[in-house]
């Protein structure tokens, strides 16, 4: 086994950390088995200095690992139905972070595809809820160490692309929406769509009516 990114590699704004994720891989090992994937795409968020950020209104029960030291596993859930993953970056109570958006699985497909069976092999970790289905990253691993060998998650390095990186404004935020704080590798399948967050419009008092 590969040793995982040293701690120092997240020690660092998340705006440099999330490209050089790019080409880097992410195991997660289960009494299932290990699925490996490629990271494709990922986003920066700087905690109480960024309104799209988590943590922008201060800590909580929920966000509170983005407060400690780097290198650790900050999942969510959302919409009532998906979790997400993020790498805590920067020192002890800053609460950066970077969201993995979505990869490649290069290991594992099988059981990848036997936890997404309705899914294109394109699709199997195209998105950050689609890449935490397929790698079964939930709750449990809040606070997971990725930089510890023994750890459920961990991330190691990967081969170099040839592809450039690409980055672009973050997909679905309310706030800060034009801070070109995404990065992608260019042309990879993989890549989520870019989606522009609309939101809902409140219906008139004569159609709710």
């Amino acid at each position: 086994m590969s040793a995982p990114l040293p701690r120092a590699f997240f020690d660092r704004l998340p705006e440099e950390v999330a490209p050089d994720l790019l080409g880097c891989v992410l195991e997660r090992s289960s009494p299932e088995g290990t699925v490996v994937v490629r990271l494709t795409e990922v986003e920066a968020y700087a905690g109480p200095l960024d309104p799209a950020s988590h943590a922008f209104r201060g800590r909580t029960n929920r966000n509170a690992v983005m407060f400690g030291p780097p290198g650790h596993a900050y999942v969510y859930f959302t919409y009532g139905m998906h979790y997400c993953v993020n790498l805590v970056c920067l020192g002890e109570g800053t609460a950066a972070a970077v969201l993995i958006r979505a990869g490649e699985i290069v290991e594992g497909r099988e059981l990848a595809v036997a936890r997404r069976p309705r899914s294109s092999a394109r699709d199997l970790a195209r998105g950050p809820a689609r890449l935490c289905e397929a790698l079964a990253i939930d709750r449990a691993l809040y606070g997971a160490d990725v930089c510890d060998p023994e750890s459920p998650l961990r991330v190691l390095s990967g081969s170099q692309t040839s592809a450039g990186v690409r980055t672009g404004p973050r997909t679905g935020v309310t706030s800060a929406k034009d801070v070109p704080w995404r990065f992608w590798i260019d042309g990879d399948p993989s890549v989520s769509a870019y989606r522009l967050h609309t939101p809902r419009r409140r219906p008139a008092p004569e159609a709710r009516r």
